[in-house]
């Protein structure tokens, strides 16, 4: 008995001291708690007030089109990066611009004319991506196949014609255009009762196929696409189509690279150049923008334009 009490005896002292660094064990884990909570909330809290990435573009298609093209790349977006993403629809160009200057839209696909007055009106601004076609796009010059026209380089018949160019502000619509019909010696201004500007591109086709204009000039990619579902009337003939030129391109503004954090646009930019055709979901993306992949882009490629822009009084 005595040998069995000494027996208990060491271990009752080793429990006592087991319990005694459980408790200091326990104390430590609560202080480093206490330490690493606040961090913890933090980083929530910023997610939580981040809001949403608000992308938008010009509105250069019709707007049942755009819906579905920018919805689908903000479901795409969100899956990717994690993160809420709105598309957020815009009346004309000049609100596009307007809204990326203000921060209410953190995203926008914007044409390079577009993309090249919002730039300069919000520091900070950087280019994310741009089409694959859009190292070298194009624009063409339509006619109503009752002037008799036919395909030609030459754009001095269109000189005496009722001519409509598409956006005010539209690169592929109006200033390209207008730099090439300067070039072979056509005054942009100087139509039978002034140019019109339809505001889009599927309306500029609408227009010339009505016969309310005889000429006009809209993107090459919708042209493309419009033909190939069929949707061009027969009195639309494509008459001519100009050197190629930098265009379209996403473009983020600061606040969201202040909201999200300073990797956003490498994030961004790994996205859209991921973008692969053997994926079914990434497929969509890429057929709906008319493009075979994305590529990284800078504000230098948008130089020429810049300078036409300024030659026109179109960029201040």
């Amino acid at each position: 008995m005595p040998r069995a009490a000494r027996s208990g005896g060491p271990v009752a002292r080793v429990h006592r001291s087991s319990l005694l660094l459980i408790y200091l064990l326990l104390v430590a884990a609560l202080a480093g708690c206490g330490r690493t909570s606040p961090v913890s909330d933090s980083a929530e809290e910023t997610s939580s007030t981040a809001g949403p990435l608000r992308i938008g573009a010009i509105p250069d298609q019709d707007p049942e089109v755009l819906q579905r093209l920018y919805g689908t790349v903000a479901d795409s977006l969100a899956d990717a990066l994690d993160v809420d993403v709105e598309y957020v629809p815009v009346t004309d160009y000049a609100a596009a611009v307007s809204l990326f200057r203000t921060g209410d839209l953190d995203l926008v696909w914007f044409g390079g004319l577009t993309g090249v007055q919002a730039r300069l009106q919000t520091p900070g601004a950087v280019p994310i991506a741009q089409r694959d076609i859009d190292e070298e796009f194009h624009s063409v010059f339509v006619v109503n196949s009752a002037t008799g026209l036919a395909p030609s380089d030459d754009l001095a018949p269109l000189a005496g014609l009722r001519f409509t160019y598409g956006s005010e502000t539209s690169t592929s619509g109006r200033l390209m255009p207008a730099h090439f019909l300067t070039e072979q010696g056509v005054e942009p201004g100087g139509f039978p009762g002034g140019p019109g500007f339809s505001g889009s591109h599927d309306a500029t086709l609408a227009l010339v196929a009505s016969g309310t204009y005889e000429a006009g000039v809209l993107n090459e990619q919708v042209y493309e696409a419009r033909a190939a579902a069929g949707e061009i009337d027969p009195s639309v003939v494509r008459y001519a189509r100009t050197p190629a030129y930098h265009d379209y391109h996403w473009l983020l503004g600061p606040g969201a690279i202040d909201r999200f954090g300073e990797d956003l646009p490498d994030r961004l930019t790994g996205y859209f150049t991921g973008l692969s055709a053997e994926d079914p979901a990434d497929a969509e993306v890429l057929e709906l923008f008319g493009a075979g992949s994305f590529v990284p882009t800078e504000a230098s490629n948008y130089d020429q334009i810049e300078r036409i822009g300024r030659d026109l009084g179109l960029v201040n």
